[in-house]
Protein backbone atom coordinates (compact mmCIF):
# COMPACT_ATOMS: atom_id res chain seq x y z
CA UNK A 1 0.00 0.00 0.00
CA UNK A 2 1.48 3.16 -0.96
CA UNK A 3 1.65 5.82 2.13
CA UNK A 4 -1.01 8.74 2.57
CA UNK A 5 -0.93 11.58 4.59
CA UNK A 6 -3.56 11.59 7.45
CA UNK A 7 -5.92 14.38 7.71
CA UNK A 8 -8.71 15.24 10.37
CA UNK A 9 -12.60 15.74 9.96
CA UNK A 10 -15.39 16.88 11.40
CA UNK A 11 -17.81 14.67 13.55
CA UNK A 12 -20.47 16.01 11.05
CA UNK A 13 -18.25 15.10 8.29
CA UNK A 14 -17.93 11.27 9.37
CA UNK A 15 -20.96 11.62 9.67
CA UNK A 16 -22.12 12.39 6.87
CA UNK A 17 -19.67 9.52 4.99
CA UNK A 18 -20.62 6.78 6.85
CA UNK A 19 -23.97 7.63 5.65
CA UNK A 20 -22.93 7.41 2.17
CA UNK A 21 -21.75 10.73 0.90
CA UNK A 22 -18.61 10.83 -1.03
CA UNK A 23 -18.62 14.37 -1.62
CA UNK A 24 -16.11 16.83 0.57
CA UNK A 25 -16.15 20.63 1.17
CA UNK A 26 -14.32 23.16 2.79
CA UNK A 27 -16.62 22.55 5.48
CA UNK A 28 -15.62 19.06 6.47
CA UNK A 29 -12.59 20.00 7.39
CA UNK A 30 -11.65 21.55 11.25
CA UNK A 31 -8.82 23.26 9.54
CA UNK A 32 -7.61 25.06 6.31
CA UNK A 33 -6.60 22.46 3.95
CA UNK A 34 -3.77 22.68 1.69
CA UNK A 35 -3.32 19.96 -0.97
CA UNK A 36 -2.13 18.76 -4.35
CA UNK A 37 -4.29 17.92 -7.20
CA UNK A 38 -5.36 14.22 -7.00
CA UNK A 39 -3.27 13.74 -3.86
CA UNK A 40 -4.48 10.63 -2.15
CA UNK A 41 -5.31 10.97 1.69
CA UNK A 42 -6.51 9.10 4.32
CA UNK A 43 -9.39 10.78 6.52
CA UNK A 44 -9.65 10.15 10.36
CA UNK A 45 -11.99 11.08 12.94
CA UNK A 46 -11.85 13.53 15.69
CA UNK A 47 -10.05 10.33 18.20
CA UNK A 48 -7.48 9.79 15.13
CA UNK A 49 -9.65 6.37 14.05
CA UNK A 50 -9.69 5.81 10.18
CA UNK A 51 -12.84 6.26 8.37
CA UNK A 52 -12.32 6.18 4.38
CA UNK A 53 -10.00 7.21 1.89
CA UNK A 54 -10.53 10.18 -0.18
CA UNK A 55 -8.68 11.76 -3.34
CA UNK A 56 -8.37 15.91 -3.39
CA UNK A 57 -8.99 18.23 -6.28
CA UNK A 58 -10.89 21.48 -6.49
CA UNK A 59 -13.91 21.52 -8.48
CA UNK A 60 -17.62 23.21 -8.70
CA UNK A 61 -18.68 20.98 -5.64
CA UNK A 62 -16.13 21.02 -3.21
CA UNK A 63 -12.34 19.80 -2.70
CA UNK A 64 -12.70 16.00 -3.45
CA UNK A 65 -14.17 12.78 -3.47
CA UNK A 66 -14.04 9.59 -0.72
CA UNK A 67 -13.17 6.41 -3.48
CA UNK A 68 -13.43 3.89 -0.31
CA UNK A 69 -14.41 3.01 2.89
CA UNK A 70 -11.51 0.78 3.83
CA UNK A 71 -8.00 1.27 3.83
CA UNK A 72 -6.77 -1.90 2.47
CA UNK A 73 -6.93 -0.65 -1.54
CA UNK A 74 -5.68 1.81 -3.71
CA UNK A 75 -6.48 4.50 -5.90
CA UNK A 76 -4.96 2.62 -9.19
CA UNK A 77 -5.06 0.33 -12.31
CA UNK A 78 -7.04 -2.76 -10.59
CA UNK A 79 -9.18 0.08 -8.84
CA UNK A 80 -10.44 1.16 -11.60
CA UNK A 81 -10.35 -1.61 -13.67
CA UNK A 82 -13.36 -3.49 -11.01
CA UNK A 83 -15.07 -0.73 -11.27
CA UNK A 84 -15.34 -0.88 -14.89
CA UNK A 85 -16.32 -4.15 -14.35
CA UNK A 86 -19.24 -3.41 -12.74
CA UNK A 87 -20.67 -0.28 -14.59
CA UNK A 88 -20.60 -2.80 -17.59
CA UNK A 89 -23.06 -5.53 -15.47
CA UNK A 90 -25.15 -2.15 -14.86
CA UNK A 91 -25.84 -1.85 -18.30
CA UNK A 92 -26.49 -5.40 -19.53
CA UNK A 93 -30.01 -3.87 -20.53
CA UNK A 94 -29.18 -0.91 -21.92
CA UNK A 95 -26.54 -2.48 -24.39
CA UNK A 96 -28.86 -4.89 -25.43
CA UNK A 97 -32.22 -2.77 -26.19
CA UNK A 98 -32.12 -2.33 -29.95
CA UNK A 99 -34.20 1.23 -29.66
CA UNK A 100 -31.59 3.00 -27.78
CA UNK A 101 -27.59 3.35 -28.28
CA UNK A 102 -26.83 6.75 -26.44
CA UNK A 103 -26.96 6.28 -22.32
CA UNK A 104 -24.55 7.51 -19.49
CA UNK A 105 -22.22 4.20 -19.45
CA UNK A 106 -20.27 5.47 -16.32
CA UNK A 107 -21.71 8.08 -13.43
CA UNK A 108 -19.03 9.33 -11.52
CA UNK A 109 -19.83 8.52 -7.91
CA UNK A 110 -22.41 6.62 -7.93
CA UNK A 111 -20.05 3.78 -10.25
CA UNK A 112 -17.29 4.48 -7.82
CA UNK A 113 -14.48 6.79 -9.71
CA UNK A 114 -16.00 10.13 -8.58
CA UNK A 115 -15.25 13.36 -10.85
CA UNK A 116 -15.39 11.35 -14.08
CA UNK A 117 -18.46 10.33 -16.31
CA UNK A 118 -18.27 8.40 -19.38
CA UNK A 119 -21.47 8.97 -21.74
CA UNK A 120 -22.11 6.44 -25.16
CA UNK A 121 -23.02 7.51 -28.14
CA UNK A 122 -23.75 4.64 -30.99
CA UNK A 123 -20.10 3.30 -30.39
CA UNK A 124 -18.19 6.34 -29.53
CA UNK A 125 -17.47 7.31 -25.72
CA UNK A 126 -17.18 11.07 -24.51
CA UNK A 127 -15.28 11.27 -21.00
CA UNK A 128 -16.32 14.11 -19.14
CA UNK A 129 -13.28 15.51 -16.31
CA UNK A 130 -14.44 17.74 -13.30
CA UNK A 131 -11.05 18.49 -11.87
CA UNK A 132 -7.40 18.68 -12.54
CA UNK A 133 -7.24 15.99 -9.86
CA UNK A 134 -8.41 13.33 -11.31
CA UNK A 135 -7.56 14.13 -14.59
CA UNK A 136 -4.07 13.13 -13.34
CA UNK A 137 -4.68 9.55 -13.28
CA UNK A 138 -6.22 9.67 -16.88
CA UNK A 139 -3.70 6.98 -18.31
CA UNK A 140 -4.53 4.28 -15.51
CA UNK A 141 -8.16 4.94 -16.47
CA UNK A 142 -8.39 4.76 -19.78
CA UNK A 143 -6.11 1.69 -20.06
CA UNK A 144 -8.67 0.11 -17.43
CA UNK A 145 -11.41 1.28 -19.81
CA UNK A 146 -10.27 -0.05 -23.01
CA UNK A 147 -9.68 -3.37 -21.48
CA UNK A 148 -13.30 -3.59 -19.94
CA UNK A 149 -15.12 -1.91 -23.54
CA UNK A 150 -12.62 -2.92 -26.45
CA UNK A 151 -14.76 -2.42 -28.78
CA UNK A 152 -15.35 1.34 -28.71
CA UNK A 153 -14.91 3.06 -32.18
CA UNK A 154 -13.35 6.50 -30.80
CA UNK A 155 -12.80 8.46 -27.27
CA UNK A 156 -13.28 12.21 -26.82
CA UNK A 157 -12.60 13.79 -23.87
CA UNK A 158 -14.39 16.94 -22.00
CA UNK A 159 -12.86 18.87 -19.34
CA UNK A 160 -15.32 20.72 -17.01
CA UNK A 161 -12.27 22.28 -15.23
CA UNK A 162 -10.40 25.49 -16.20
CA UNK A 163 -6.88 24.76 -18.02
CA UNK A 164 -4.05 26.56 -18.64
CA UNK A 165 -4.53 25.74 -22.55
CA UNK A 166 -8.01 26.81 -22.67
CA UNK A 167 -9.33 23.35 -24.19
CA UNK A 168 -12.69 22.21 -23.51
CA UNK A 169 -13.10 19.20 -25.66
CA UNK A 170 -11.10 16.86 -28.08
CA UNK A 171 -10.42 13.10 -29.85
CA UNK A 172 -7.94 11.06 -28.19
CA UNK A 173 -8.86 8.04 -29.22
CA UNK A 174 -9.83 6.23 -32.65
CA UNK A 175 -12.00 7.35 -35.02
CA UNK A 176 -13.65 10.68 -35.41
CA UNK A 177 -17.41 10.93 -35.39
CA UNK A 178 -19.14 12.26 -37.87
CA UNK A 179 -20.92 15.60 -37.56
CA UNK A 180 -23.53 14.72 -36.33
CA UNK A 181 -23.81 11.42 -35.36
CA UNK A 182 -27.25 10.28 -35.35
CA UNK A 183 -28.32 8.63 -32.07
CA UNK A 184 -31.42 6.54 -31.47
CA UNK A 185 -33.00 6.97 -28.26
CA UNK A 186 -36.43 4.50 -27.65
CA UNK A 187 -36.43 4.64 -31.14
CA UNK A 188 -36.16 8.88 -31.58
CA UNK A 189 -32.83 9.63 -33.62
CA UNK A 190 -31.30 13.07 -32.48
CA UNK A 191 -27.98 14.47 -33.35
CA UNK A 192 -25.17 14.55 -31.35
CA UNK A 193 -21.71 16.78 -31.93
CA UNK A 194 -19.05 14.92 -29.77
CA UNK A 195 -16.28 17.61 -30.35
CA UNK A 196 -18.32 21.19 -29.76
CA UNK A 197 -17.38 22.55 -26.34
CA UNK A 198 -19.29 20.83 -23.29
CA UNK A 199 -22.46 20.19 -24.57
CA UNK A 200 -23.35 17.75 -26.94
CA UNK A 201 -26.92 18.60 -28.16
CA UNK A 202 -29.12 15.69 -25.75
CA UNK A 203 -29.23 15.51 -22.35
CA UNK A 204 -28.92 11.53 -21.25
CA UNK A 205 -30.73 11.78 -17.96
CA UNK A 206 -34.03 12.86 -19.45
CA UNK A 207 -34.49 10.00 -21.27
CA UNK A 208 -37.65 8.57 -19.44
CA UNK A 209 -39.51 11.84 -19.05
CA UNK A 210 -39.15 12.30 -22.94
CA UNK A 211 -40.53 8.48 -23.13
CA UNK A 212 -43.22 9.29 -21.02
CA UNK A 213 -44.34 12.59 -22.72
CA UNK A 214 -43.68 10.66 -26.20
CA UNK A 215 -46.41 7.44 -24.77
CA UNK A 216 -48.76 9.13 -22.73
CA UNK A 217 -49.24 12.86 -22.84
CA UNK A 218 -48.36 14.57 -26.70
CA UNK A 219 -51.12 12.81 -28.59
CA UNK A 220 -53.89 15.25 -30.00
CA UNK A 221 -52.22 18.13 -27.49
CA UNK A 222 -50.82 21.48 -28.36
CA UNK A 223 -47.47 20.94 -26.68
CA UNK A 224 -45.14 24.01 -25.31
CA UNK A 225 -41.53 23.45 -24.92
CA UNK A 226 -39.69 26.00 -23.15
CA UNK A 227 -36.18 26.45 -22.45
CA UNK A 228 -35.76 24.21 -25.86
CA UNK A 229 -32.16 23.85 -26.49
CA UNK A 230 -31.90 21.57 -29.43
CA UNK A 231 -35.77 20.44 -28.61
CA UNK A 232 -35.60 16.43 -28.30
CA UNK A 233 -38.75 17.55 -25.90
CA UNK A 234 -40.60 18.64 -28.82
CA UNK A 235 -39.30 15.75 -31.27
CA UNK A 236 -41.07 13.39 -28.15
CA UNK A 237 -44.31 15.13 -28.47
CA UNK A 238 -44.41 15.02 -32.26
CA UNK A 239 -43.41 11.50 -32.65
CA UNK A 240 -46.05 11.10 -29.92
CA UNK A 241 -48.60 12.33 -32.02
CA UNK A 242 -49.04 16.43 -30.78
CA UNK A 243 -51.36 18.18 -32.86
CA UNK A 244 -48.69 21.28 -32.69
CA UNK A 245 -45.43 21.46 -31.33
CA UNK A 246 -44.39 25.15 -30.04
CA UNK A 247 -40.44 25.34 -29.33
CA UNK A 248 -38.79 28.85 -27.81
CA UNK A 249 -35.05 29.11 -26.23
CA UNK A 250 -32.98 32.44 -26.03
CA UNK A 251 -30.14 31.21 -27.96
CA UNK A 252 -29.97 31.53 -31.66
CA UNK A 253 -28.58 28.21 -32.77
CA UNK A 254 -31.59 26.72 -31.00
CA UNK A 255 -33.89 27.12 -34.04
CA UNK A 256 -31.30 25.30 -36.68
CA UNK A 257 -30.65 22.78 -34.42
CA UNK A 258 -34.48 22.06 -33.53
CA UNK A 259 -35.11 21.99 -37.04
CA UNK A 260 -32.33 19.05 -37.52
CA UNK A 261 -34.07 16.88 -34.89
CA UNK A 262 -37.18 17.22 -36.81
CA UNK A 263 -35.75 16.50 -40.08
CA UNK A 264 -33.65 13.14 -38.59
CA UNK A 265 -37.19 11.94 -37.08
CA UNK A 266 -39.38 12.57 -40.72
CA UNK A 267 -41.19 15.47 -39.28
CA UNK A 268 -41.38 19.11 -41.12
CA UNK A 269 -40.17 21.73 -39.24
CA UNK A 270 -42.25 24.29 -40.49
CA UNK A 271 -45.45 22.84 -38.86
CA UNK A 272 -44.08 23.31 -35.66
CA UNK A 273 -43.16 26.86 -34.47
CA UNK A 274 -39.53 27.48 -33.24
CA UNK A 275 -39.29 30.72 -31.79
CA UNK A 276 -35.54 32.23 -30.52
CA UNK A 277 -36.82 34.19 -28.28
CA UNK A 278 -37.04 34.70 -23.97
CA UNK A 279 -39.28 32.37 -22.65
CA UNK A 280 -40.66 35.27 -20.41
CA UNK A 281 -41.02 37.85 -23.22
CA UNK A 282 -42.63 34.56 -25.11
CA UNK A 283 -45.41 33.99 -22.04
CA UNK A 284 -45.80 37.60 -22.35
CA UNK A 285 -46.69 37.01 -26.46
CA UNK A 286 -48.65 34.26 -26.16
CA UNK A 287 -51.09 36.54 -23.81
CA UNK A 288 -51.23 38.69 -26.21
CA UNK A 289 -52.51 36.35 -28.67
CA UNK A 290 -54.60 34.33 -26.33
CA UNK A 291 -52.63 31.36 -26.63
CA UNK A 292 -52.96 27.90 -24.70
CA UNK A 293 -51.63 25.23 -24.40
CA UNK A 294 -52.26 21.54 -23.53
CA UNK A 295 -48.80 20.60 -22.15
CA UNK A 296 -46.02 22.68 -21.21
CA UNK A 297 -42.84 21.42 -20.58
CA UNK A 298 -40.42 23.69 -18.40
CA UNK A 299 -36.87 22.27 -17.40
CA UNK A 300 -34.52 25.43 -17.70
CA UNK A 301 -31.10 25.73 -16.83
CA UNK A 302 -30.10 26.11 -13.42
CA UNK A 303 -28.85 29.81 -13.95
CA UNK A 304 -29.16 32.37 -17.03
CA UNK A 305 -28.52 35.62 -18.10
CA UNK A 306 -29.99 37.64 -20.60
CA UNK A 307 -29.73 41.60 -21.60
CA UNK A 308 -33.04 41.47 -19.83
CA UNK A 309 -32.79 39.58 -17.07
CA UNK A 310 -30.88 37.18 -14.59
CA UNK A 311 -32.69 33.51 -14.43
CA UNK A 312 -31.76 31.11 -10.73
CA UNK A 313 -34.04 28.64 -10.80
CA UNK A 314 -34.27 28.26 -7.03
CA UNK A 315 -35.31 31.98 -6.66
CA UNK A 316 -37.55 32.41 -9.90
CA UNK A 317 -38.81 28.65 -10.15
CA UNK A 318 -42.18 29.20 -8.74
CA UNK A 319 -43.16 32.45 -10.58
CA UNK A 320 -42.48 30.97 -14.22
CA UNK A 321 -44.84 28.43 -13.43
CA UNK A 322 -47.24 31.28 -12.04
CA UNK A 323 -46.55 33.02 -15.32
CA UNK A 324 -47.03 29.83 -17.42
CA UNK A 325 -50.70 28.71 -16.32
CA UNK A 326 -51.57 31.85 -17.76
CA UNK A 327 -50.92 30.43 -20.67
CA UNK A 328 -52.03 26.99 -20.24
CA UNK A 329 -55.09 25.06 -21.44
CA UNK A 330 -57.55 23.80 -18.93
CA UNK A 331 -56.98 20.40 -17.29
CA UNK A 332 -53.19 21.29 -19.06
CA UNK A 333 -50.14 18.86 -18.22
CA UNK A 334 -46.98 20.25 -17.25
CA UNK A 335 -43.75 18.86 -16.79
CA UNK A 336 -41.40 20.50 -14.68
CA UNK A 337 -37.86 20.08 -14.25
CA UNK A 338 -34.94 20.96 -12.60
CA UNK A 339 -31.66 19.60 -12.68
CA UNK A 340 -30.19 22.22 -10.33
CA UNK A 341 -28.01 20.09 -7.27
CA UNK A 342 -28.67 23.09 -5.15
CA UNK A 343 -32.36 23.06 -5.39
CA UNK A 344 -33.59 20.71 -2.77
CA UNK A 345 -36.34 18.23 -3.91
CA UNK A 346 -38.93 19.81 -0.72
CA UNK A 347 -38.32 23.42 -2.36
CA UNK A 348 -38.99 22.27 -5.90
CA UNK A 349 -42.29 20.72 -4.80
CA UNK A 350 -43.56 23.71 -2.61
CA UNK A 351 -42.90 26.11 -5.44
CA UNK A 352 -45.09 23.93 -7.28
CA UNK A 353 -47.57 23.81 -5.03
CA UNK A 354 -47.35 27.32 -4.24
CA UNK A 355 -47.69 28.77 -7.74
CA UNK A 356 -51.00 26.82 -8.56
CA UNK A 357 -52.35 28.43 -4.56
CA UNK A 358 -51.14 32.02 -5.68
CA UNK A 359 -53.18 31.28 -8.84
CA UNK A 360 -55.97 29.12 -7.46
CA UNK A 361 -55.64 26.52 -9.25
CA UNK A 362 -55.50 23.06 -7.74
CA UNK A 363 -53.85 20.20 -9.74
CA UNK A 364 -53.00 16.26 -9.29
CA UNK A 365 -49.48 14.74 -9.49
CA UNK A 366 -49.60 12.42 -12.29
CA UNK A 367 -45.99 10.94 -12.34
CA UNK A 368 -42.64 11.87 -10.37
CA UNK A 369 -39.13 10.60 -12.40
CA UNK A 370 -35.89 10.83 -10.67
CA UNK A 371 -32.33 10.01 -12.36
CA UNK A 372 -32.70 7.09 -14.75
CA UNK A 373 -31.01 3.53 -13.89
CA UNK A 374 -28.12 4.45 -15.95
CA UNK A 375 -27.11 7.57 -13.26
CA UNK A 376 -27.00 5.64 -10.48
CA UNK A 377 -25.89 7.49 -7.26
CA UNK A 378 -24.46 7.26 -3.88
CA UNK A 379 -27.22 6.84 -1.33
CA UNK A 380 -26.55 9.25 0.68
CA UNK A 381 -25.79 11.90 -1.84
CA UNK A 382 -27.86 14.83 -2.19
CA UNK A 383 -26.05 16.61 -4.72
CA UNK A 384 -25.80 13.61 -6.82
CA UNK A 385 -29.54 12.94 -6.41
CA UNK A 386 -29.92 16.25 -8.97
CA UNK A 387 -32.92 15.53 -11.02
CA UNK A 388 -36.21 16.79 -10.21
CA UNK A 389 -39.38 16.21 -12.13
CA UNK A 390 -42.70 16.09 -11.62
CA UNK A 391 -45.92 15.57 -14.34
CA UNK A 392 -49.00 18.26 -12.99
CA UNK A 393 -52.47 18.40 -14.59
CA UNK A 394 -54.52 21.34 -13.90
CA UNK A 395 -58.03 20.73 -12.59
CA UNK A 396 -60.70 22.88 -14.06
CA UNK A 397 -63.18 23.88 -11.65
Amino acid sequence: MKQKRSISIKRQAQKDIEKGNPLLQEVCFPNEITFKEGEIVELVGQKGEFVAQAYLAKQNKGVGWVFSRTNDIDFDGSFFLQQFYHAFERRQKLMSDELTNTYRLFNGEGDGIPGLTIDYYAGYVVFSWYSEGIYLYQEEILSAFNEVFPDIVGIYEKYRYKREDGQTSKLIMGEEAEAPLVVKENGLNFAAYLDEGWMTGIFLDQREVRQALQDRYAAGKSVLNTFSYTGAFSVAAAMGGASHTASVDVANRSKDKTKEQFLLNGLDPEESTIRVMDVFDYIQFAKRKSLQFDVIVVDPPSFARTKKRVFSVSKDYGQMIEDLIDISAPDAVFILSSNAANYKRKNFRDDIETAFRNKKQQYTLLEEFRLPEDFPIPKGSQTSDYLKVSIVQKRSK
